[in-house]
């Protein structure tokens, strides 16, 4: 690799480096694997990422195996960030945003931001909140996370059931194709698709080779679209094509692809105003063959977000109310500690529900909340359901403090046992739960002695995380997480469903395409991978390539430090 090094430092401004410190901060994110890479790159510039990716190429075309791997915070959870040949990070000098601008873009969307992929989303999010916009799809690491990653996993999160994820989102993106050259992917008419097809490079070949695909195997696509409400499994080759405005934007394609198809050093992203008031209903749920008549009769009112958690998730969060308390104010943690009685009384009398769902519907105004709210609930009187209406953020803050940190309690205090994500993101219909979460459940139980979880999920859309905490130093454990998942995913499957709906393939995932799409999808996806990536040199064994093979390997050598 000092050959590489050398060759990189002449064409590059940024820094190129084979520091260990630096090599094993790069090898982690927040899935189950550890890949040492040899280089770490920090491009300054559009133009570095160009000449990166030249040198790599012309490496490659002389034998050598090495590639490169896009890099933003590394909070991603299915490895899709981590190699062992050439990271390149974009926080440290590509951290820029562009302007942020007031005004629709489209029929539907009320302004766009410019943004480049080592911006924190934290930090996305203050200067399009200065101009009363938001980026809606919101994923749950958005404290942590940067915008490359999420475009790279086409995430989402706690608003996608109104907003939509991404995807929705993205309108143009500046990328550096695999033979090093830069163009801007966007939404085209039929009259502009055909000006690009007539390009003698790299990218008029991509644009002929994917309009012959999308138009050769339109009916095996449509078929093959996951019928859920979101995806992040595979190529969205049905994305491509817009059947309303009748363009044609690859910036949608790679949107998800994890950095396998192209580097984006630059994107354009629609932005919303987001409603200003609140009121939530929460709804104590024992009964779960319900759940989907419930979830019949909210969704009519349009909530902004539809979330759960289960009886697991609830127990803990009131065992460990203290804890909680304890990282907040005196005063903060005073009220919430007096608001969290009927819940630690409803433990201690053996009432746990079985599941806690949380509609939570945002209008302009408190009143049009509230009415909503209202609503639901009276949607669902002849239910008879234990229900409640809280009428404004402070109120309803409690549950969510549960929702999304009763995971992190849960780690912080099973000595010994580390994350394991690996069934943490599947998405079904939500008319199967009667039948599917029982069986789940079940299966669940079959394991139970090998880990310990909690189920939290996106009820509206019928997205679930399931995160485990185990053991990973016992190889029967390990072993395990061959067995399950291959299981969940056969359920989740015949279901209509799919094994990812925010978090992506990366390694843990992509081996279960073929069961996920069949052999035909998945020969496009290849297809559309050597299109355009014919050397392979972006984030190989992601999307495309990966083998349970891989997976294996990589638990078998978690070191000690990873356990």
């Amino acid at each position: 690799m000092n050959d590489l090094k050398d060759a990189l430092t002449r064409v590059m401004r940024g820094e190129v480096t084979d520091d260990e410190d630096a090599r094993r901060e790069a090898s982690r994110d927040t899935s189950l694997f550890e890949r040492m890479p040899e280089l770490v790159v920090y491009p300054e510039d559009l133009n570095d990422v160009s000449e990166l990716v030249k040198v790599v190429g012309a490496e490659r075309e002389r034998g050598a195996e090495v590639s490169v791997t896009a890099r933003s915070a590394g909070t991603d959870m299915s490895g899709g960030p981590l190699t062992t040949s050439v990271v390149v990070s974009f926080t440290k000098h590509m951290n820029h945003m562009g302007e942020v601008n007031v005004g629709r873009t489209t029929s539907y969307m009320d302004g766009y931001a410019v943004t480049e992929p080592g911006v924190f989303y934290r930090d996305f999010e203050k200067a399009t909140l200065e101009k009363g916009l938001i980026l809606p799809s919101y994923p749950a690491s958005r404290e942590i996370a940067a915008m490359g990653g999420i475009v790279a996993n086409n995430s989402g999160g706690e608003r996608t059931l109104k907003y939509g994820k991404t995807e929705k989102y993205v309108e143009e993106l500046e990328v550096v194709l695999s033979d090093g050259s830069q163009t801007t992917f966007k939404a085209l008419t039929s009259s502009e698709l055909k000006e690009k097809k007539k390009l003698r490079t790299l990218e008029g070949k991509i644009y002929r080779e994917m309009d012959a695909l999308l138009t050769e195997n339109a009916a095996l696509i449509e078929a093959k679209r996951p019928k859920v409400s979101k995806n992040s499994a595979g190529y969205a080759l049905w994305s491509i094509r817009d059947a309303k405005t009748h363009t044609f934007n690859l910036a949608k394609l790679i949107c998800g692809s994890q950095g396998t198809l192209a580097l984006w050093t630059k994107a354009k992203l629609a932005l919303v105003r987001p409603r200003e008031h609140r009121a939530m209903l929460v709804i104590f749920l024992s009964d779960l063959t319900i759940l989907p008549e419930i979830v019949n009769r909210v969704l009519p009112q349009n909530p902004e977000s539809f979330e759960s958690y289960d009886d697991h998730t609830f127990t803990l969060a009131v065992k460990f109310i203290p804890e909680m308390l304890s990282q907040m104010g005196f005063i903060k943690a005073a009220r919430l500690g007096i608001d969290f009685i009927p819940e630690a009384l409803m433990v201690a009398t053996g009432g746990v529900p079985k599941m806690i769902l949380m509609a939570e519907f945002a209008e302009d105004t408190i009143e049009a909340a509230d009415a909503k709210a209202m609503a639901a609930k009276e949607a669902l009187k002849d239910l008879n359901l234990q229900m409640k209406i809280e009428k404004d953020e402070k109120e309803s803050e409690k549950y969510w403090i549960v929702r999304r940190e009763s995971f992190n309690l849960l780690r912080k205090n099973a000595h010994g046992l580390r994350t394991a994500p690996f069934i943490d993101d599947f998405v079904v219909p939500p008319s199967c739960y009667p039948e599917f979460l029982p069986k789940l459940n079940a299966l669940l139980a079959e394991y139970s002695s090998h880990f310990i979880y909690t189920i939290a999920g996106h009820i509206g859309d019928g997205n679930f995380h399931i995160i485990p905490l185990m053991d990973l130093s016992k190889k029967e454990n390990r072993q395990v997480i061959l067995d399950l998942a291959p299981k969940v995913y056969e359920l989740v499957i015949k279901e209509g469903g799919t094994t990812t709906g925010e978090h992506n393939d990366g390694i843990i995932r992509t081996p279960y395409l073929p069961m996920l799409f069949g052999a035909e999808m998945v020969a496009l996806f290849e297809k559309t991978k050597k299109i355009f990536d014919p050397l392979n040199i972006f984030n190989p064994g992601k999307k495309v390539g990966g083998t349970f093979a891989d997976i294996k390997r990589a638990l078998d050598s978690m070191t000690k430090r990873q356990i």
